[in-house]
């Protein structure tokens, strides 16, 4: 069953934390997400936002519950879920994946790697689902090509701050917004950054 747009509705933390173990669905493929990161404008320079609405960038400005596809560096398509209000630009990135159905497409797609390799980064996720910009402000809570439905929330999850946001701001680059499941193999590197989740202000800003 997709996750209702409502759940998408809320604080990009909390739902980046909520999001860990659903299921990303797209034809023959489905994943389960093990890892993501948060953004969050106003007050966070590590967002695509900071730089003002853009056609590449206007699916983070909502509505919530649609995806936010790019390319990075003109390379790899990453994949994004916009989250809270129009006048918020939120969305969670997901990092890393394990996958449930389809394991021969994605290995196909994936120039025919196995094991973690597969899906341990944004780059490999988008890869793994066949997405590209066709797929920018396409809504994710109702049956379609692209959905994210209810999983299996992790036993543990582990949080520690993002990566490969060095452009930001010193106090946005140690924020606590990447959360990974606990006990898995299919996270992205590096782990030791990472710690068990006790408490966390879902409201968490610098």
């Amino acid at each position: 069953m997709p996750l209702p747009r409502r759940f998408y509705d809320r604080d990009v933390v909390a739902v980046a934390q909520d999001l860990l173990g659903a299921v990303i669905r797209r034809g023959a493929v489905a994943l389960r997400i093990t890892e993501v990161e948060a953004y969050r404008w106003p007050g966070d320079t590590a967002c695509h936002a900071r730089a003002g609405r853009t056609a590449r960038n206007a699916a983070l400005f909502g509505p919530c519950g649609h995806a936010y596809v790019y390319l990075c560096y003109g390379l790899h398509h990453m994949l994004n879920l916009v989250t809270g209000g129009d006048a918020e630009a939120a969305a969670v990135l997901v990092r890393a994946c394990e996958p449930l159905e389809g394991l021969a497409t994605i290995r196909r797609r994936r120039g025919g790697k196995s094991g973690p390799e597969l899906l341990t980064g944004p780059g490999k996720v988008a890869a793994a689902l066949g997405l590209d910009r066709s797929m920018d402000a396409h809504p994710v809570y109702r049956p379609g090509e692209l959905v994210v439905e209810r999983g299996d929330a992790p036993a543990s999850v582990l949080v520690g701050p993002r990566v490969g946001i060095d452009f930001a701001e010193p106090a946005h680059r140690v924020l606590p917004w990447r959360f990974a499941a606990a006990g898995t193999a299919w996270v992205s590197r590096p782990i030791a950054s990472l710690v068990p989740l006790t408490s966390l202000r879902r409201d968490d800003r610098p």
